[in-house]
Order: structure tokens, then sequence, then C-alpha cells
């Protein structure tokens, strides 16, 4: 098996697996790291959402190999305390439910809002599509999103 040096939230991390292996799988197998959640395995959910380059993809998809010198930040390492104004709009609004989906949620939308700050109800309802809550909390994802956006 390959060995991978990745850069995860700040920090060089070495693994070694197949070249195959899912960054989701990565992240939660061989590092431990239990934020980033598995909803389907076929990218259509948006649960195990993080970013690579500021950019929200899906880890369930994303082989191992294809990462060299890309910046990975997982819900983790967003804000070491839950102070990204995304997760504090989480709390306000009171968006979870059962919680499962949240991670992906809130890094679609952080990559989202880096992009625009000023978005639409529209652009939000656009951005955050891919991303299945299965309590159907999606008002109080749209809200959040927006009071996010507010206090960037």
């Amino acid at each position: 098996m390959p060995n991978y040096t990745l850069k995860i939230n700040g920090k060089q991390i070495e693994v070694n697996v197949d070249e195959d292996t899912p960054l989701l799988w990565v992240l939660r197998d061989e590092l431990t790291m239990k934020g980033t959640k598995f909803g389907c395995g076929i990218a259509q959910c948006g649960a195990c959402t993080v970013h690579v380059n500021n950019i929200a993809v899906r880890s369930c998809s994303l082989p191992i190999s294809s990462i060299s010198e890309e910046s990975i930040t997982t819900i983790e390492g967003l804000s070491e305390n839950g102070t990204h104004p995304v997760q504090l709009a989480w709390k306000e609004i009171d968006v979870p439910q059962c919680g499962y989906c949240q991670a992906g949620q809130i890094m679609t939308a952080s990559a989202f809002l880096k992009d625009n700050s000023t978005p639409t109800k529209k652009e939000i309802r656009e951005a955050m599509h891919g991303n299945i809550c299965r309590c159907a909390s999606y008002n109080r994802i749209e809200k959040a999103v927006e009071l996010a956006a507010k206090n960037l």
C-alpha cells in the first residue's frame, strides 16, 4: 500500500492506504475523525462534504490517490471552538434535529458563502440543494445560511 501525505486542517498527516480508498474512509477509519459522516456512498446526499482547496466536495467518492498538494478542511477544522459564522448561525436558528447531515450542510454553506457573501434566497436554495436532510430542516437551514451571510 502506498503512503500519502495529506494536509488536513492545517496539519501534515501521513496515511498508508490503498490508492482507491475514498477520503471519507481515510478521515473516519484511519484518522478517527468522526465529524464527516457517511450517508449514501455515491456522492448524492452531502453528509460527507469537506473542503478541498476551499471547495465543497463529497469525500465518499474522492479517491485518496487524486489528492496531492491540496488542502483539506473537515468540520473539525472549520473553527477550533465552533465560532465560524455558519456554526454560530446553526446554533442560533437551532437547525439540527437528528444532526446527522449537519456537518455536510455546514461545510457546503461555508464554502458557498466564501464565494457569495450576499446571497439571495434562491441562490441559497440552489447552493444547498444537493444536501439531503432526513429531518427536512430545510427552512431552518436556509434561515441559518441567511444569518451567517449577514454575520460574515
